[in-house]
């Protein structure tokens, strides 16, 4: 996953018009290290999303405006639209963000 640092480069790659995965954590977050073990092998079985990441500690104004209220979540963004939002509690493991990427439709 490629790191976002900036809300410009947020901006720029949410507005994209393919769908793009962000994934929201925090360095302290145990169940983003849990996520981060397994997370390589679903982004394989998925290259029809880019992959991103933001630190939702250092962007908390996002998280707040997103919706973000538990981490990790993966968000899916469209054309500068949040499309879909697979919230922390149902992302603790790769079957379960499997079932919510096999479910999106756009």
């Amino acid at each position: 996953m490629e790191p976002i640092k900036d809300i410009e480069t947020f901006e720029s790659i949410t507005a994209q018009s393919e769908p793009v995965i962000i994934k929201f954590f925090a360095d302290w977050c145990p169940d983003c290290k849990v996520m981060d073990m397994f997370i390589g092998e679903v982004i394989k079985d998925y290259p029809q999303y880019s992959w991103f990441e933001i630190n939702s500690d250092h962007f908390r104004e996002l998280a707040d405006k997103y919706q973000v209220m538990g981490i990790p979540s993966l968000l899916i963004f469209q054309n500068g639209e949040k499309k879909a939002h697979l919230h922390s509690a149902n992302a603790k493991s790769p079957e379960q963000v499997r079932e919510f990427l096999d479910q999106v439709t756009l």
